[in-house]
């Protein structure tokens, strides 16, 4: 593939901006990144002229692809049209509000912030003026955006800034422990239950690989908060109307949090985040609470028209339908790819999300007749149950520099386009047809 107008364009981008990029996950392509010129339905054209099947899909905004439909097109322009914003409410986002609390169980009532970020860092922020208290319980490497409350690894005895600039002072209220651990869980409550706010985690974890919580899992955390009263926070960010449809993560795995932080679809493609929960907590916010939360761009019409007409959309045309029969057919195909190429390799993700984790050792070929054959569900029966990631650190001892260094090359030479490193998801949109699935698993066999 010619890539000279892309170089051109990274190499003018390092002038002006740091690494040439504005979120530091699109550098992780090297030597450098290709820059895009449009998408096209389930594809993106670069600036060079390449087409790729597009498995990025935004890092998962884009439930319906890059064309969207007329009616969502049609919402939006009128709303851009009409006044780019005004700095007062406008009906459109109380509709969207009315659509997400008749939907998703848990949400009483919402506020709308201006990213996936935004979101969390007001959750944390509530869940602390609510409760009086100031510790916070995070997944190890859970990914609740770039955020100085999580911004933290280590463990929950030794809690570090995992970025420059976060101070230690603020490190020290928050609590890291591995994901679908029960028992670092109840230490954690043991030391600290007093003075522990919330628990917040992905009902995913979708930042690093994709890893499933074990059954009873979300239950237990369910439990345990309320046993402390402390809060729990779900992250639905990525989860939120793409696992569990309209009902999102939460419904699928019939958990019910205090508050639950949305992101990506709930905008239909333009920056957007959200708060959502319990009526009486989300009315700590200003200016009917004591937790001051507010933003310029917080509710904007143009976003907020993007994000109804896409989950209507979604709701009346059977697109969730589409989306997880295409995503299971890639798991299930690739399972017997990985299973004959690879078979240390792990198949991961459900309903559109999916993803190969290049782990280090599994049962052997022989052994794999009774696994998981729709992803990873961590089923103590499978007999790669031992060697599937159950947490951040699992993935992380993957073989990432070889997924991110050799395998994503291979597969862009072949027109695939994949996340841009070994912990990002992938994501199946509506837009996506079975020719793209079709030569997406001839490009994994020949570049396994």
């Amino acid at each position: 593939m010619n890539d000279d107008n892309s170089r051109e364009l990274y190499d003018r981008a390092l002038s002006v901006m740091p690494g040439g990029v504005n979120s530091a996950v699109r550098a992780a392509i090297e030597p450098y990144p290709f820059f895009v010129q449009k998408g096209d339905g389930g594809h993106v054209i670069d600036a060079d002229g390449n087409r790729l099947v597009d498995w990025v899909m935004g890092l998962g905004p884009l439930l319906l692809g890059h064309d969207l439909p007329d009616q969502v097109r049609a919402a939006i322009q009128q709303n851009a049209s009409e006044g780019p914003m005004y700095g007062t409410p406008t009906e459109v986002e109380v509709d969207l509000a009315e659509f997400v609390v008749r939907h998703v169980p848990s949400v009483e009532k919402i506020r709308f912030v201006n990213s996936g970020t935004e979101a969390t860092t007001s959750a944390v922020r509530l869940a602390r003026g609510y409760t009086g208290r100031n510790k916070i319980v995070v997944m190890q490497g859970g990914y609740h955006g770039a955020q100085e409350s999580t911004l933290v690894e280590g463990d929950a005895e030794n809690p570090q800034p995992s970025s420059a600039g976060v101070p230690h002072s603020f490190a020290e209220h928050t609590l890291p422990v591995p994901f679908n651990d029960e028992d670092a869980m109840r230490a954690v409550f043991e030391e600290h239950g007093e003075d522990i706010a919330a628990v917040m985690t992905e009902p995913i974890l979708g930042n690093y690989g994709i890893v499933s919580p074990e059954d009873g899992y979300l239950e237990f955390l369910r439990e345990l908060t309320d046993e402390h009263g402390s809060l729990f926070i779900l992250d639905e960010v990525i989860t939120g109307f793409r696992v569990g449809g309209l009902g999102c993560a939460q419904s699928e795995f019939g958990v019910t949090p205090d508050i639950t932080t949305f992101g990506k679809i709930i905008g239909g493609g333009f920056p957007v985040g959200a708060i959502g929960g319990k009526a009486h907590i989300i009315e700590q916010f200003a200016p009917s609470g004591p937790v001051f939360q507010a933003g310029t761009f917080s509710g904007h019409p143009v976003t907020m028209a993007a994000g109804l007409e896409t989950l209507q959309f979604a709701a009346e045309n059977g697109v969730y339908d589409h989306v997880n029969g295409l995503g299971e057919r890639l798991r299930t195909d690739l399972s017997e790819i990985v299973a004959d190429q690879a078979p240390e390799y792990t198949v991961v993700g459900t309903d559109s999300m999916f993803k190969v984790i290049f782990t280090r050792a599994g049962p052997g070929k022989n052994s794999l007749d009774e696994a998981c054959t729709d992803g990873c569900r961590q089923n103590p029966t499978c007999p790669r149950y031992d060697h599937c990631p159950k947490n951040a650190a699992d993935v992380k001892n993957a073989e990432t520099e070889r997924w991110r260094r050799v395998f994503w090359g291979q597969m862009k030479a072949q027109g695939i386009f994949l996340s841009q490193n070994q912990f990002e998801c992938q994501f199946v949109s509506y837009a996506h047809t079975d020719e793209d699935v079709e030569r997406t698993l001839e490009a994994y066999k020949e570049a396994l």
